[in-house]
């Protein structure tokens, strides 16, 4: 038996024969073409099968691993309508007479390094996304890139995955993911956690041929590829699993029951979505309703804005589905990690702390007031709560009021219906925190984005996988202003909860709780996990 450490990026086990995976390369030397004009509509028409099959990677992804995952895709498309790389890849078959291979090649190699080079860690990671692009295309004008298959199911292993590779793979046939390169927050890590797909990165193994058909084993707990493992293990391996599946089915049984504690505190557990199509997750889940709708999911992917008839069409199924239950709406959050070229939005040094959220609502009404219509009109179809994300300060939320009064009164001139909404806002600075005795005499709720927090009071970039290492999402100083947060919002009658990542952490469930946090909303598959862990306090 031989042992390889891994870093785990998703829980689980598998048992398997191993596959090798290794990426078709389509690499030549260069070509020089003789009619030009044949090899750029050669290229034009990859590009539109390209486009095609990124379309039917984000469908599939949309429907196995959920809205957030499959805008990785919708990039992907954005990048293939880009001026300035289709202008490279053209120059280069123009002015050089080079093979269209050689030109996407040549092209998306000078971009990624362009992006790579950037101080911007969100223009960084675009890197991996134009090299998948070029392959996907260069692979098409090679004639076709042959999907990997498999008779049975198996544990992969390759040096890195891209995501259209990944989406490409039967996840029926995939027991597991045990990869030489990427990282936690690497696209690749975050569809299989979406996937459920034990997997490992970082894995310390090389890429042996002798491996491949071997049996294998993959601890996504402890972050272990085995090779040819021993009964001892496989069957430690076994009862892990086991333990697991008593587990999801013991989860199933407090569907309709209470998140109280022991001595009976309360505390609501909601769910996080991107798009109408998750509510069924969201109802599967038994949660008691939705404490984030990120509406950004709404403009990203593509030319134009959304109209207000649009959106409130799908705030308006939304509402009419979580039948009566609570839906808290964030507006727009475009900015930084979030980018929809036809704002027209500046490139900037550091887009994190630059132009982004409710300043640019603020700033372009007509956008803002669209959205608000089409909330305020759909609240009479449910109970509807909105809230503002990255607000700094008491003016922000007073000329927040003072928009949503004028649309509220604009309705109700032109006989539109509307329900009764809760105002809150989203504290996720240190300044939101600090003043949050101030805020909460503003607002009917406060919900606490622990993401961007974290961030901002570590002043550490979330997108750098450099410093990962010195992220600590456990730091005292985000824990203090998360409590200082919940007794402001206490002492001025108004509740809070936490809708970042922090929120489906079982090991701080209990301190939450004693801060007197009133609602914890997570992704709808850790519901019940953290609705187990309330209970057991």
């Amino acid at each position: 038996m031989q042992k390889y450490a891994g870093k785990s990026v998703s829980k689980g086990t598998a048992a398997g024969k191993i596959r090798l995976y290794a990426r078709k390369e389509t690499a030549g030397p260069k070509r020089t073409v003789e009619d030009v004009q044949a090899e750029l509509a050669r290229f034009e028409e990859a590009r539109r099968e390209a486009e095609a099959r990124i379309e039917g990677l984000y469908e599939k992804a949309l429907k196995e691993a959920g809205e957030e995952q499959a805008m990785i895709f919708e990039v992907h498309r954005m990048m293939l309508e880009d001026a300035d790389y289709l202008e490279a890849v053209r120059s280069l078959i123009r002015e050089e007479k080079a093979d269209a291979e050689y030109a996407v090649r040549t092209a998306g190699e000078q971009f990624a390094r362009m992006f790579s080079e950037l101080d911007n860690d969100y223009m960084k990671q675009r890197s991996a996304d134009v090299l998948d692009v070029s392959r996907q295309v260069a692979g098409i004008l090679a004639g076709g890139e042959e999907e990997a298959s498999w008779d049975e199911p198996v544990i992969l292993l390759a040096l890195d995955l891209s995501p259209s590779e990944t989406m490409q793979l039967d996840k029926d046939k995939i027991l597991a993911f045990a990869l030489c390169g990427g990282s936690a927050n690497s696209h690749t890590a975050i569809l299989a956690r979406s996937l459920n797909i034990p997997a490992l990165v970082q894995t310390q193994v090389e890429l042996k041929e002798e491996y491949d058909g071997k049996q294998g084993a993959v601890d996504g707990f402890s972050g272990v590829l085995y090779v040819e493992p021993d009964e001892e293990t496989l069957s430690e391996l076994h009862e892990r699993e086991e333990r697991q599946k008593e587990r999801r089915e013991r989860l199933e049984q407090l569907k309709g029951l209470k998140n109280e504690t022991r001595d009976g505190r309360r505390v609501e557990i909601y769910a996080n979505i991107g798009s109408a199509e998750e509510v069924e997750k969201v109802l599967e889940s038994d949660a008691g309703g939705i404490g984030l709708f990120r509406s950004e999911f709404l403009y990203l992917g593509r030319e134009d804005y959304p109209t207000e008839e649009e959106q409130f069409e799908i705030y308006k199924e939304v509402l009419s589905r979580m039948g009566g239950k609570k839906v808290v709406i964030r507006t727009l959050d475009i900015g930084a990690d979030k980018q929809a070229d036809y704002f027209g939005l500046p490139r900037e040094e550091n887009p994190a702390l630059g132009y982004r959220a409710i300043r640019i609502c603020l700033t372009r009404r007509d956008v803002f007031t669209a959205q608000l219509r089409a909330i305020y009109r759909a609240s009479a179809y449910g109970r509807a709560a909105v809230m503002f994300p990255m607000v700094i300060s008491v003016e922000e939320v007073r000329k927040i009021k003072e928009i949503v009064e004028e649309v509220k009164k604009e309705l109700s001139e032109e006989g539109k219906a509307v329900g009764e909404v809760e105002l809150g806002i989203m504290v996720e600075t240190p300044a939101a925190a600090i003043i949050s005795d101030r805020l909460a005499e503003e607002v009917d709720f406060f919900s606490l984005g622990t993401n961007d927090l974290t961030q901002y009071t570590l002043a550490i970039d979330r997108q750098n996988q450099r410093l990962e290492e010195f992220f600590d999402a456990h730091h005292e100083a985000v824990l203090r202003l998360i409590e200082l947060t919940v007794k402001n919002a206490h002492a001025a009658g108004i509740w809070a909860g936490i809708c970042g990542d922090l929120a489906a952490d079982e090991s701080l469930t209990e301190r939450f709780l004693e801060m007197g946090v009133d609602e914890l909303s997570v992704a709808p598959s850790s519901v019940l996990s953290v609705r187990e862990a309330v209970r057991n306090i």
